[in-house]
């Protein structure tokens, strides 16, 4: 049987976290393991979490919107599911422009909680219903600053590392950059599986011009 993977989940209600440990605890296949759980982000990101593949984050902690720290942990590398109360698709488009891969809602259950976990570890589209909505009426992906950024330069590149070394990051982090903008390409049901496909994808968006791309 493959390995579980790793969530670390962040809500400032204890009800909320039990929820979300019974909903887990539902999957037959066992495919999700929770490694911390609690109000404190930063236990998620220096502490037991720090490992975990994902993060499933509350959008509003202690009566705060964590707009900016969505943006801080993707810039970082990681993971981040969204799972709130909040179903509007202002909100839902908020926390996906800050870099969160999924937005799930708390009304939806634990099948839509636990596929979209176990599709963002492994790199795959998610789309649970307060997505599909906001993926229907726009077919552009909602990439992350960082995320376009290293698209730009792998375009303009030769390999990921020399992206690395121009945006001061890891080549891992690149990596991680790029699959999350392949992933989003996917949501909207616009598959980029190579370079040349995502470029194609990023010139009809208005991403990148074709002037600005020597040979990439």
């Amino acid at each position: 049987m493959a390995a579980s993977v790793t969530v670390a989940v962040v809500d400032d209600h204890p009800v909320v976290i039990e929820g979300v440990r019974t909903w887990i605890g539902q999957d037959a296949a066992a495919r999700v393991r929770i490694v911390s759980a609690g109000p404190d982000l930063d236990a998620a990101v220096h502490g037991a979490g720090r490992q975990a593949d994902v993060i499933l984050l509350d959008l509003e902690l202690e009566g705060r919107l964590m707009i900016d720290a969505i943006a801080g942990l993707a810039d970082g590398g990681r993971r981040v599911i969204v799972f709130s109360q909040h179903s509007g698709e202002e909100m839902v488009r908020a926390a996906l422009d800050a870099g969160a891969i999924a937005y799930v809602t708390k009304q939806e259950g634990p099948r839509h909680l636990v596929d979209a976990i176990v599709a963002t570890a492994h790199d795959r589209p998610a789309v649970p219903p307060a997505m599909a909505g906001v993926m229907v009426a726009d077919q552009r992906p909602r990439l992350a600053p960082q995320e376009r950024t290293a698209l730009l330069l792998w375009f303009q590149s030769r390999s990921k590392a020399a992206v690395a070394e121009r945006m001061g990051i890891r080549e891992t982090t690149v990596k991680q950059y790029i699959d999350r903008a392949r992933i989003k390409y996917g949501q909207v049901g616009r598959h980029a599986a190579g370079k040349a496909a995502l470029l194609a994808r990023a010139i009809e968006d208005g991403l990148v011009r074709p002037d600005e791309i020597d040979d990439f």
